[in-house]
């Protein structure tokens, strides 16, 4: 008989974490699980769950709002039968812990970034006491969660989120036509970045890069994704980057322009857990320049399926792409690792067999 999830989720955005939340529920109730959604009124991801017929509740994860949403989650996990509660952001863990122990439910708390705990009493109540089983994203985080929360070890894993080969299909033709888009052919050598465009994703070293290469013959760059676009396309106008960089803007499906690149770049300084782009990169056989912040290391392996660049070096970038470029069966080689690893460990499968495994193993303790 299947278990009935309820995923707590404060966030009023759509992005990476979000996305997650959703495609683990769609597996979920492929498997014969029940999977419900509570989420901060007017949530996209309230709007996405409800277009895969999951209910929706929507509610104030405010502090000001908390009593009601206190009432009303505790009313909503006795009347749906709730058999386990997983909170993903930190409001929602604390008024979703609360209202889950009241009720005497198991609590999975999934923390979907690799910046650093603050420990202390509030890390020992929101990982701790209100918890009872802790997920990250990536493995690095993993040991000073277990310290600052005092929890065992054995309760928190890294479980990074996986790519559905599925989801993955673009053609050559539709690889070729995103190319023709940006104006590069087939002697052009393309590197892209792919993300939601924020200040901790290395965009500047990518375009101190791209200034640096900017009078090598066939080389150009390309940044995909939609965020905060405006102070980054300024910024490569006054580096002079007109003709050798370019911004796609939001792409509902990214998948055929990833494809389109010869090689794929993650800067990012801060948070990052094992970014979604990365691995479809990966798993598209593109060779990898990327830091090892947060789980970009997990996947961008040094000499195996790309470059290490220390963050903040756009140098360093610089040489790896002209190394790329100068070297194809490299790029192979590179490409070919990346796909054997992803299908090996970064797979949405494993993802959700990774946890229902949690799951099940926290409503038996």
């Amino acid at each position: 008989m299947g278990w009935t999830l309820l995923h707590l989720e404060a966030s009023p955005g759509w992005g990476g974490q979000e996305i997650r939340i959703l495609r683990e529920a769609l597996a979920m109730r492929q498997r014969g699980h029940r999977v419900l959604f509570a989420v901060m009124n007017g949530a996209l991801l309230a709007k996405e769950a409800r277009k895969e017929g999951f209910a929706v509740w929507e509610m104030n994860f405010h502090k000001s709002g908390w009593p009601l949403t206190l009432c009303r989650l505790i009313q909503l996990i006795w009347k749906e039968g709730v058999s386990l509660v997983n909170t993903h952001s930190s409001l929602d863990s604390w008024i979703g812990g609360i209202a889950a122990r009241l009720s005497k439910v198991p609590i999975v708390r999934t923390r979907h970034l690799s910046t650093p705990n603050k420990g202390g009493l509030n890390s020992r109540l929101l990982y701790g006491k209100l918890a009872d089983f802790v997920v990250t994203t990536c493995a690095a985080i993993v040991p000073e969660i277990a310290d600052k929360s005092g929890r065992p070890s054995g309760s928190v894993r890294s479980v990074p989120t996986g790519v559905d080969p599925l989801r993955m299909e673009a053609s050559d033709e539709e690889a070729r036509a995103f190319r023709q888009t940006l104006g590069a052919n087939e002697d052009d050598f393309l590197i892209g970045t792919a993300c939601f465009m924020r200040s901790w994703k290395g965009l500047n070293d990518f375009m101190d890069a791209a200034v640096l290469l900017q009078d090598v013959p066939r080389l150009k760059w390309v940044i995909i994704g939609g965020g905060h676009q405006a102070a980054y396309r300024k910024r490569a106008g006054e580096l002079g980057l007109g003709k050798t960089l370019q911004f796609t803007g939001h792409l509902p499906d990214p998948i055929a322009a990833i494809k389109g690149l010869d090689a794929f770049a993650l800067l990012s300084t801060a948070h990052e857990g094992v970014s979604q782009a990365i691995l479809q990169a990966a798993f598209l056989e593109k060779p990898l320049i990327a830091t090892r912040t947060g789980g970009l290391g997990e996947v961008c392996l040094d000499g195996k399926t790309g470059i290490e660049v220390p963050p903040f070096s756009p140098n360093a970038v610089a040489a790896a792409a002209l190394k790329l470029m100068g070297e194809a069966s490299l790029c192979r080689l590179y490409g070919q690792n990346g796909r054997a690893l992803v299908l090996n460990r970064f797979t949405l499968k494993k993802t959700v067999d990774e946890m229902e495994d949690i799951y099940r193993k926290v409503m038996q303790c």
